[in-house]
């Protein structure tokens, strides 16, 4: 398997570190925590999508885009990630969020990522709870088209085969990290939403022969949706790096038990860990 051959922006801070979580490991009592150090991707603060906006901004530029569209939810990190893709590049965006929370709070509505998407010069688009973004993404894109611009659209989370590209990459990234830290991982945990990051990484592993367990902890959907969708994905992003059948279906596990009121809702039971996290390990 060899994804050389796609093209590719490197932008992000790659490969990034694991670590071990020596004190939260000590707290809790069990098995070592090591943490793949992803919000260290850089672009606009980091985070996964960096890794799959080198593959989807890339195709934008071979295809010679003058503007990229992409969906998320109000505070969405992909968006605000791939805003600051554009701004590098020096191509317009424009961004269309879905209000999934009905969160009617000035701070939530204009700060964080929103503001950070503002700053990028971006151009937002809000809809209500609902909407068919996909749909409300190609309006756009075919009134561009109707003005005389070249749009480049992006599924929600930068999830497609070419965008699973990136957590490919990740996942071949991992396995060497490993071998050179001689620490044998016996699982890998992550969260799964746009169904991208898992798809990737169960690509990849099953690409380098990788017999580590790969578990996504679902953000949104029931067990069972969540694994088809990942599947369907992860056999695509499989043909597309000209593996077809690569993937079974058994080889995508996930766990749906910590899935809240709503997107962007945490839980009591987030909160705890996020605090615990931040206390035991700065």
């Amino acid at each position: 398997m060899n994804i050389a051959k796609f093209p590719r922006l490197r932008y992000g801070h790659l490969p990034t570190p694991i670590e071990l979580l020596k004190n939260l490991t000590a707290h809790l009592k069990g098995p070592n925590i090591w943490i793949k150090r992803d919000d260290c991707t850089g672009m606009s603060t980091g985070g996964n999508k960096t890794r799959k906006l080198e593959f989807l901004m890339a195709e934008a530029q071979a295809q010679n885009a003058d503007i990229v569209l992409t969906i998320g939810a109000t505070q969405s990190n992909h968006a605000r990630q791939t805003v600051a893709f554009s701004a590098r590049m020096g191509i317009n965006s424009h961004i269309l969020l879905e209000d999934r929370t009905g969160i009617d709070d000035i701070n939530y509505r204009q700060n964080g990522n929103v503001l950070l998407d503002q700053l990028h010069g971006t151009t937002i688009e809000e809809h209500p709870a609902g909407t068919d973004m996909d749909h409300a993404m190609e309006t756009a894109a075919n009134r561009l088209r109707s003005e005389g611009h070249n749009p480049y659209t992006i599924p929600g989370g930068g999830s497609n085969p070419v965008g699973a590209l990136g957590y490919v990459n990740a996942a071949t990234e991992i396995v060497t990290q490993a071998n050179d830290l001689g620490v044998p991982f016996d699982h890998i945990v992550h969260a799964t939403g746009s169904t991208g990051t898992q798809a990737g990484m169960v690509t990849g592993l099953k690409g380098t022969h990788s017999k580590i367990p790969l578990l996504g902890i679902s953000v949104r959907s029931a067990k069972n949706i969540q694994e088809e969708n990942v599947f369907e994905l992860a056999a695509s992003t499989a043909e597309l790096v000209g593996c077809p059948g690569l993937v079974s279906r058994s080889d995508v596990v996930v766990d749906s038990n910590y899935v809240g009121q709503g997107y962007g809702m945490p839980t009591d039971a987030t909160i705890e860990a996020i605090e615990l996290l931040a206390q035991k390990e700065g």
